[in-house]
């Protein structure tokens, strides 16, 4: 499997494990995880826990722009270093990006954001450079 197609795979896992802080956020809250509610609960967050819950919808904005990258790359048969290049710079930029929130260091979170968001979009462009 390709460079881009794994760092697909791992960036659709990286929704699901950007929501493991917001978890213990929910549970450390007072009352327990909610199960039953916890859209209702993620709403009450404050502090550490609602930048862990931002920093997990910032994941779910940013991935379908980063898989269309992926697809155009794909369809394009434009695969090779550039696209590893800008897939992986993808991947370590949320890593990256998720610490930072959760860290509350949000101008350099946002250059880290721009470093992301310039890789998915490079995917895109990189048929226009063959």
């Amino acid at each position: 499997m390709s460079v881009p197609l794994w760092s697909l795979f791992i960036a659709a896992l990286m929704l699901v494990l950007t929501k493991a802080p917001v978890a213990v956020a929910q549970s450390r809250s007072g009352s327990g995880y909610d199960n039953a509610h916890p859209r209702a609960q993620q709403a009450g967050l404050t502090g550490w826990g609602a930048r862990a819950l931002a920093s997990h919808h910032n994941m779910i904005e940013a991935f379908p722009v980063f898989a269309a990258g992926v697809l155009v790359v794909l369809a394009t048969g434009t695969l090779g270093a550039a696209a590893n290049v800008l897939c992986l710079v993808f991947l370590l930029s949320r890593v990256v990006y998720t610490a930072l929130y959760l860290l509350n260091l949000s101008t350099l979170r946002s250059l880290v954001w721009g470093a992301g968001f310039v890789a998915s979009l490079g995917l895109m462009l990189l048929p226009l450079l063959r």
